[in-house]
């Protein structure tokens, strides 16, 4: 874990996002790789170019060697060294002594009635790293976390409350995938991929455009492109970089349909406002049939009027995008509240009735703190991120105390 990343959603929202194309589609070309504390090599952190490249440098192998390393690592699932089908025992040992497979320890696992899952894992650092397993009927989707914390501070959401403690490694971002597919082979196969966990995913944007390259390379996970997804606050430079490295999806959390509003909500949207974000997203290249994910957490009474949806269909007008409502998970301590069922229901039928494409997130996992908003420790803190003033005429309908 890269414990230097900045804190604070204004001076640290560009971390990584501005060094763009100059780094190249493949950014390991000449970058170190990753290492724990005894200098081995983390290799769930590694592409395929990268792996093979580090085999011919350090121990002489050549290419057969790294795709049987490869498929040992991602078809096979492997959590040793010791033996990989196809290398022989003395290379499988000189392997033990300089690389090391899984870079996250799972210390704990919560179910919910639903089914829903909560992986803990420990970094080596010490951190906890929160992910969460969504059965469904056919496919399990898997929401993993980019960050220990989050520098956003946005207000609805507890990880926010953390602050910020750290990056998770490129290894730490696949090794939740790899650990879960291991672990859980009597769920669902594991077909979708959302970074929406603790953090912010763009806020770590080197990391996480390796992670996607690895979790849709076919010798490996072969995750489609399209069932992998990167959900970011509105970190327009990072955006635009995704792009052009990732082949991800990309969904954005919106929240708001007024600068005055989401400035609140969301400090990010002070150094990149509504106009400059959607106009990053009508640039952003979509292939066929894709399509940029609006997400809208509903907030009661502060973001789920009639004017809101008019609003959304205004902004959206020419955007290939869909819009996903998440009637917002209440958690200890916050001042927000989930609007009633019959207002999400008018609010999404307003947004259908002028054509705009939506649907409902179904609750997954609240029981557990398990559903999207309600991940992290904020126990876990250096300092309780700075709270924001909300407008004047939004004070009286936040009736509690944030804790």
């Amino acid at each position: 874990m890269d414990a230097g990343a900045e804190t604070g959603a204004e001076t640290g929202a560009e971390t990584g996002a501005e060094t763009g194309a100059k780094t190249g589609a493949e950014t390991g070309a000449s970058a170190s790789v990753e290492r724990d504390q005894q200098g081995r090599v983390l290799l769930h952190g590694l592409t395929r170019p990268r792996l093979t490249r580090w085999l011919a440098d350090e121990l002489g192998l050549d290419e057969v060697a790294g795709r049987r390393l490869w498929h040992a690592l991602y078809r096979q699932r492997a959590s040793s060294l010791a033996r990989v089908r196809g290398l022989p025992p003395s290379v499988c040992r000189r392997l033990q002594t300089r690389a090391r497979v899984d870079a996250l320890t799972l210390a704990e696992v919560r179910a919910s009635a639903d089914g829903t899952r909560k992986l803990l894992f420990d970094t080596d650092a010490g951190a906890r790293v929160e992910t969460v397993l969504i059965p469904g009927p056919r496919r399990t989707t898997i929401c993993i976390s980019s960050q220990v914390g989050c520098a956003m501070n946005c207000q609805f959401c507890l990880t926010a409350k953390m602050g910020l403690h750290g990056n998770l490694s490129a290894a730490e971002l696949i090794g939740q995938v790899v650990v879960a597919r291991r672990e859980f082979p009597e769920l669902p196969p594991i077909a979708n991929v959302v970074f929406m966990g603790m953090g912010e995913p763009l806020h770590n944007v080197d990391n996480v455009i390796a992670a996607t390259r690895v979790l849709v390379d076919q010798e490996g996970l072969d995750f489609g492109a399209r069932r992998v997804t990167v959900s970011t606050s509105g970190l327009v430079p990072a955006i635009e970089r995704l792009g052009r490295e990732s082949p991800a999806q990309l969904a954005v959390s919106l929240n708001a349909t007024t600068d005055e509003l989401r400035d609140w909500l969301m400090p990010v949207n002070r150094r990149y406002p509504l106009a400059r974000l959607m106009a990053c997203l009508r640039a952003f290249p979509l292939r066929p049939r894709e399509r940029v994910t609006l997400e809208y957490v509903l907030l009661a009474g502060v973001n789920d009027s009639l004017e809101d949806a008019a609003r959304i269909h205004n902004m959206t007008e020419g955007l290939a995008c869909k819009i996903n409502l998440i009637p917002f998970n209440e958690h200890p301590g916050t001042e927000f509240r989930r609007p009633e069922d019959a207002v999400v229901h008018a609010f999404r039928d307003a947004l259908r009735e002028r054509g705009v494409s939506t649907s409902i997130r179904r609750t997954r996992g609240d029981e557990a703190m398990a559903a999207c908003g309600q991940l992290g420790r904020p126990g876990e803190r250096r300092a309780r991120p700075r709270r924001t003033i909300p407008p004047a005429r939004l004070k009286a309908r936040l009736t509690a105390k944030p804790a």
